[in-house]
């Protein structure tokens, strides 16, 4: 087999096991639990997370919004694309070690088990119409929906080489669940130590819709069928 046709068949073969172990119905999305709303198109996206949910020293390279990575994880204004970001450690870390903490102040909305540890999604104290989805934890102490949390609580570790750990961020609008980037709601000071690993701007980790829209991908129900011709990842240095 060709060098191409492999990476090919690998990256169908990673998307299958992402799509049967972190599909939608794991994020389901929280907004709509309560009267919360906040308007982006009148307000914009505020930029209020000043605590990073990862140790970054430990990463190597994140996926940008709007992917062809892992599954379709989209919202109720867009499909077929994944807005959210994989965080894949270095090669020399033990994944296990990664500590995962709240990026955010507030409470939590929802907590389960997945295939490979647990989800918890954190509803903003600040913001609470954004809800912060945080995938694959090894949980340290117990949580129950309804607790408090502080921004830089320690929830635990990532549980491990079977899989990535991906975040995703979500805003109860006016008219529907939206997803948006991480780094989107990120302050400037939080985002200088991605700067400080090589990342010019926030736009080098975000796919925009225009061009996601123009480059098409296609899906069989949350299975991405085709790569696209953008690229995915952004490597830190």
């Amino acid at each position: 087999m060709q060098k191409s046709n492999l990476f090919v068949a690998v990256i169908m073969i990673l998307s299958i096991t992402l799509v049967l172990t972190c599909g939608k119905d794991e994020s389901a999305s929280p907004g709509g639990h309560n009267g919360d709303t906040y308007d982006i198109n009148a307000n914009g996206i505020p930029k209020f997370v000043a605590t990073d949910y990862i140790e970054l020293d430990k990463i190597g390279s994140i996926t940008k919004f709007r992917s062809s990575v892992g599954h379709d994880y989209s919202d109720d204004f867009e499909s077929c694309r994944s807005m959210k970001h994989y965080f894949q450690p270095k090669g020399d870390v033990d994944w296990a070690s990664i500590s995962i903490t709240s990026p955010v102040g507030g409470t939590v909305s929802r907590i389960f088990e997945e295939w490979a540890g647990t989800q918890v999604q954190i509803k903003s104290a600040d913001y609470p119409a954004f809800y912060f989805i945080i995938f694959h934890i090894s949980l340290s102490d117990s949580l129950a929906v309804g607790e408090s949390i502080s921004a830089g609580q320690l929830l635990g570790h990532h549980i491990g080489s079977q899989t990535m750990s991906d975040i995703a961020v979500g805003v109860n609008t006016p008219n529907g669940w939206k997803l948006v980037s991480y780094f989107d709601v990120m302050t400037d000071s939080l985002f200088s130590a991605f700067q400080a690993r090589g990342v010019t701007a926030k736009d080098d980790l975000i796919i925009s819709k225009e061009a996601r829209d123009a480059d098409t991908l296609h899906c069989d129900g949350e299975l991405f069928l085709n790569q696209g011709n953008l690229e995915n990842w952004v490597t830190l240095n």
